[in-house]
């Protein structure tokens, strides 16, 4: 038989045996797998690429809601994923000793190949850098370095100043990215990272989203790690990866020349560990940094940024919280962390509200027994009991939309937090998830609302702002008419790239008085 032949019969054979196996792989997802009775797409069932598909999209949130609207509360979201939607799930799913992070969580290691908070699994390992990270970003920690971020704020402000002098449309999004930005540089490694006031590091902010929706299509879709399709989004993103890495390890070469105690960072915490416990390496620094820095930065820049839009668009709550601000405080200097600030009730149900309705992050965060477990006891889910290497989650968007613990969901309430229904509040309170729940839950959320509270306190009180005129003020909304679920005008729109990419709104500034020249004494 002729070479030519030889080979083309082999090929045949291959292509043959090739799409045997899928089909025979395809029709054991559909027929006989563990979860072939739960519903969801079709595709869905067949691969992850469903799923992946639209992590490329930044949409999984809004299309994993959708499918829950035609499903019901458990969808099959991948051939081995069950997504809920439901406050007995979160519970049952986050607040579980049994349950670690899904092994896809590895595929976020990166540069330094070094686990980090975030991408652990180890339930031991977690506590031990979980308490690295929780000293940095504790109430205490917060304390001693308020009046670091309250300098940064302050830039923030007198910016604002400024381009409310030139009759600036200010996109907030941008300027709170940058001021977020500079605070998690300085109380990381006390390094001046001066987004704000300079270019240089201004591209780290596109560049961390970027490798955010990398990772977010590869943990949604971890097979396209091994595949040639993923070379093309590892390097459309190494260059902002390869800047990130090179600041990280110029921020940690300039701290650790100076001596660990000369600022009150989480690198002071961090020097006692690297002395004394020789499981910590100067790479555990780097990896804990990288992921401080979107973390702590970027998700409170989302919070705010969504809070801004929804005062601008609801007069009445503005009016309110305004009137909380300018009675319960009679200076600027008054405005700090403490019993004051923490009994502006309605500011706290603002930021709640805004967080419930566009939270900075709104995926599924995966979750499965630990490899350990020996399944003696079942793994039960909202009454669902879940097979061993299943992976399960609560897709936190849809949960927060959900009409049965949130009525009118879509609608910026805060009132509804200062219900005096109690059976109605702990029905919300249960389902009410922004910075996770149980042991893996957000140790920076003392520095988020303490953050969120004083910028939105301060401009308060300094200025009166509204949405920039014509097109531009719409900025941040979606579109009537749009078919991908971003139709509601009067919703921030967050773009899903495991934690959330925003734009906007757009406003005006009016100083208030004669306060702002406060902050140029």
């Amino acid at each position: 038989m002729p070479v030519f032949d030889r080979v083309s019969l082999a090929a045949t054979y291959l292509a043959g045996a090739t799409v045997t196996y899928w089909l025979v792989v395809f029709a054991y997802r559909v027929l006989l797998h563990p979860l072939n009775k739960y519903p969801g797409p079709f595709v869905a069932k067949l691969t992850e690429g469903y799923a992946g598909f639209y992590a490329g999209l930044q949409r999984l949130h809004l299309v994993t809601q959708r499918n829950h609207q035609k499903y019901g509360n458990v969808v099959r979201i991948a051939p081995n994923r069950l997504v809920f939607n439901s406050a007995q799930a979160l519970h049952d799913i986050y607040d579980n000793d049994r349950v670690v992070k899904s092994h896809v969580y590895l595929v976020t290691l990166g540069f330094t190949g070094t686990i980090n908070v975030f991408s652990v699994i180890d339930r031991i390992a977690h506590r031990s850098k979980r308490k690295l990270i929780g000293a940095g970003v504790s109430e205490r920690a917060m304390r001693e370095f308020e009046h670091t971020m309250v300098g940064q704020i302050n830039i923030f402000l007198k910016q604002i100043v400024e381009s409310s002098r030139k009759s600036e449309a200010v996109n907030m999004s941008t300027r709170c990215k940058r001021l977020t930005m500079d605070v998690i540089g300085l109380l990381a490694f006390g390094y001046p990272m001066n987004t704000q006031t300079e270019e240089r590091y201004r591209t780290l902010h596109g560049g961390i989203e970027a490798s955010n929706a990398h990772n977010n299509i590869l943990m949604q879709w971890p097979r396209l790690q091994s595949r040639a399709i993923a070379y093309p989004l590892h390097y459309l993103t190494l260059a902002a990866q390869k800047q990130a890495f090179e600041l990280i390890e110029n921020m940690i070469k300039t701290r650790t020349a100076e001596d660990k105690d000369a600022r009150r960072d989480l690198y002071a915490q961090v020097a006692d560990q690297l002395e004394t416990n020789p499981e910590f390496r100067l790479s555990d620094i780097w990896s804990e940094a990288l992921f401080l820095i979107p973390a702590g930065g970027d998700t409170t820049a989302a919070g705010i940024s969504a809070l801004l839009f929804y005062l601008t668009r609801h007069p009445e709550c503005y009016r309110r919280l305004e009137q909380e601000i300018r009675t319960t405080f009679s200076s600027s200097s008054e405005i700090h962390g403490g019993p004051q600030l923490s009994n502006c009730q309605y500011l706290r149900a603002c930021i709640d509200e805004a967080l419930r309705i566009s939270s900075p992050v709104n995926g599924t965060l995966w979750r499965e027994l630990a490899a350990d477990d020996d399944g003696s006891r079942p793994f039960i889910v909202d009454g669902n009991v879940i097979p061993k290497g299943v992976q399960v989650g609560v897709n936190i968007y849809t949960l927060h939309h959900n009409p049965e613990y949130f009525p009118d969901p879509y609608v910026f309430k805060p009132e509804r937090w200062l219900s005096g229904d109690e059976a109605e509040k702990r029905r919300m309170k249960d389902a009410f998830a922004p910075f996770q729940i149980g042991y893996r839950g957000c140790a920076g959320k003392p520095m988020a609302y303490l953050e969120t509270s004083l910028v939105i306190a301060k401009l308060l009180w300094y200025f009166d702002f509204e949405s920039a005129p014509g097109e531009a003020g719409q900025v941040g909304g979606g579109k009537i008419g749009d078919q991908t679920g971003r139709h509601r005008p009067g919703e921030f729109q967050m773009y899903d790239v495991f934690a959330s990419g925003h734009d906007g709104p757009t406003l005006v500034f009016m100083p208030r008085g004669s306060h702002w020249q406060e902050l140029f004494a």
